[in-house]
């Protein structure tokens, strides 16, 4: 049995209620409503292909539609990437914008997010630029220039609350990923491991890179240590090297995605924030931690 969500950003509450119903009177199913004018769900929607029907009544309205299935719905393990999923920055290319190189090294990051670089070559090259970058001037991009992902640490610590495990996963840096993931409140993380010779930058990174690969590995590890079916599992993430792990969970979502990830997702947010991950399992607003 599937469930038709339909997501607005709560920053921008832009959801027509009466187009909402008028929705559920052509495909059918039980509305109900998880946040009222932000998020609602029809379950076991009865006409062929709720998802068009849904697309076509909203138009270029900004509301996220998915389809999600309603068996295992609430998820026991989350892994999720980290730069332009839980923060929003990517945090190699603020650290080049402190040596100067900013646009140089977001140009090869933007296309190794988009699948069109080797992924570890590109890290090794970028990394290779930032040779002799101050451990302090790093605290302070740290400090100063990464910013958390709305509704990302209602999403760790709602899941947390109710019986789930949490693990952040980045083909970026332990020196950030330690650091938010603790702010964010999740279980564990991990990162590449940026080495140093005294308190600057050595040019290089200890291998193996957290990759692709890795990620997915990750997934079915944690999953088969908490003695749960991927089918239980959630996954998110926006760049080429998350893909892997998106489609092997049993929600894959690609938030605010490549496109090349929110076309093979098994579901993509575009509009709404990190809540709306809680919104496709079914929570209420009555129930986010916030």
């Amino acid at each position: 049995m599937s469930v038709l969500c339909l997501i607005a950003n709560p920053q921008e509450p832009m959801f027509d209620v009466a187009i909402a119903g008028a929705i559920h009177r052509e495909i059918g199913g039980e509305l109900n409503w998880l946040n009222h004018g932000i998020a609602c769900e029809i379950v076991a929607p009865r006409a062929p292909e709720p998802l068009a029907i849904a697309r076509a009544a909203l138009g270029d309205a900004p509301v996220d539609i998915c389809e999600v299935s309603q068996s295992w719905r609430r998820k026991k393990l989350l892994i999720a990437d980290m730069d332009s999923t839980m923060i929003q920055q990517e945090c190699i290319d603020e650290l080049a914008d402190a040596v100067g190189i900013k646009a140089e090294i977001a140009a090869i990051t933007e296309r190794a997010m988009r699948g069109e670089l080797d992924f570890e070559q590109a890290l090794m090259t970028r990394v290779a630029l930032l040779k002799g970058l101050d451990r302090k001037a790093m605290e302070e991009v740290r400090r100063e220039k990464i910013t958390l992902m709305p509704g990302g640490r209602a999403l760790v610590q709602t899941m947390k609350a109710y019986g789930a495990h949490t693990a952040l996963i980045s083909g970026g840096f332990t020196f950030f990923a330690d650091f938010f993931a603790k702010r964010i409140g999740f279980d564990e993380a991990t990162a590449n491991t940026l080495e140093f010779d005294g308190d600057r930058l050595a040019g290089t990174v200890t291998l193996p890179i957290v990759d692709k690969q890795i990620k997915l590995r990750r997934l079915k590890a944690l999953a088969e240590e908490l003695q749960i079916g991927l089918e239980q599992t959630l996954a998110v993430g926006d760049g080429a090297n998350d893909l892997d792990m998106i489609r092997a969970a049993g929600l894959g979502v690609a938030y605010r995605a490549k496109p090349a990830v929110a076309a093979a997702a098994g579901a993509r947010i575009e509009h709404g924030d990190l809540t709306a991950l809680l919104y496709l399992q079914g929570y209420s607003d009555e129930e986010i931690v916030r």
